[in-house]
């Protein structure tokens, strides 16, 4: 089932997330985010943008949400995107669902379009976004550092 993320969801959100800042490159937070941190930032994202989790069974099993693009005015029409799933429910479509339950949602909030950075190489998130018909659009060479290695960063924007 897909619903709106809430603020007492952040411990599940942590849970989830906080392997991938520890051990991957595809976030390249590299402190572990705290409840109550957590918590915060999903107040402040919903109050402007969508925030969705996967809730299996009482759980928490992903979760997908949209960043305002840039601060400046003129980007208020973009958005960037990004989808977390549990390990123990990767490759059953999850994912996919709640990335397309984002994504119409930003179409009926009149989003132009969405954005959705890949620390490279990713190729099941390079399919991903390809797959919801994202294109590619730039790709950023070793602009991050994370786990001692310079990562390169590519963009996918799909028009809404």
């Amino acid at each position: 089932m897909i619903r709106a993320c809430r603020p007492a969801d952040a411990a599940q959100i942590c849970a989830i997330y906080n392997p991938y800042v520890l051990d991957t490159v595809i976030t390249f937070e590299e402190e572990v985010v705290a409840e109550p941190e957590m918590a915060r930032r999903i107040s402040a994202a919903t109050a402007v943008l969508p925030w969705l989790v996967w809730e299996h069974e009482g759980a928490v099993a992903g979760y997908a949400y949209a960043t305002p693009w840039k601060v400046r005015s003129a980007y208020r029409f973009a958005a960037e995107s990004t989808v977390y799933v549990s390990p123990s429910f990767v490759r059953r479509g999850i994912g996919t669902r709640l990335y397309e339950a984002l994504i119409a949602e930003l179409r009926a909030r009149g989003m132009h379009c969405v954005i959705g950075g890949i620390a490279l190489p990713n190729p099941a998130s390079v399919a991903l976004h390809e797959r919801l018909g994202f294109a590619k659009v730039a790709q950023f060479l070793e602009v991050g550092l994370k786990l001692g290695r310079r990562v390169d960063v590519g963009y996918w924007e799909l028009m809404l």
